[in-house]
């Protein structure tokens, strides 16, 4: 049985829902309780996804306040997937999305050297019936960021609510079905060319049906 680890990094603006997203994720629970997160920490899950390959996902979720920006470059390095978090009631937060992805990308050192480094947009709080950010507008951002770069996959985009648990586990079970291992992570843990590795280049409709927007 093969198991394989990866980082997935939160970002966003403060009070989206990272943590909230992240907790019912793991735990299957949701607080009223908003205590905002300072820095970053992880929790790890591990995924099975049947065929033997079980998946590791190590969820880092960081602050979204100015002031712990600048520690991003401690949080973001080594990072396999970043999912892009807004609150579709607020559209300051959808508007600051290109900052955040251009910052993590700064930061984690990827820069233009990856176009198709695995970004996914997820929108929350879709409970709340004060939508200002539509579904036309998030495949709008996914679009026009995937062109951008010259990505071959564009990126998927996602809509849920924390509280009540809708569609929250349809990104990072994206992630855990399509992001590959780097090659040399492989080989550094023993699994080497042989091992089973998942694959980018999912079905599409499979992925389609998986998404709760967009």
């Amino acid at each position: 049985m093969t198991k394989q680890l990866l980082k997935v990094v939160l970002i966003g603006d403060g009070g989206v829902g990272k943590t909230s997203l992240r907790n019912q994720f793991i735990h299957k629970r949701f607080t009223n309780a908003y205590k905002a997160t300072i820095g970053a920490d992880f929790i790890t899950k591990e995924i099975e996804l049947g065929d033997g390959k079980r998946v590791s996902l190590q969820i880092w979720d960081t602050a979204g306040q100015e002031r712990f920006q600048s520690l991003g470059i401690a949080f973001y390095r080594g990072a396999d997937a970043c999912i892009l978090c807004y609150d579709v009631t607020n559209y300051l937060t959808f508007e600051h999305l290109a900052k955040w992805r251009r910052e993590f990308l700064n930061q984690a050192g990827i820069g233009d050297s990856n176009p198709d480094f695995p970004f996914v947009l997820l929108g929350n709080k879709i409970d709340i019936d004060e939508r200002v950010v539509s579904r036309r507008q998030a495949r709008g951002f996914a679009r026009e960021h995937s062109i951008l770069t010259g990505a071959k996959t564009e990126m998927p985009c996602f809509e849920a609510s924390a509280k009540d648990g809708i569609h929250v586990e349809d990104a990072f079970i994206y992630i855990a079905k399509t992001v590959r291992i780097p090659q040399m992570e492989l080989d550094m843990v023993g699994n080497g060319p042989a091992s089973t590795r998942l694959d980018w280049e999912a079905d599409s409709e499979a992925r389609k049906r998986s998404r709760g927007c967009c």
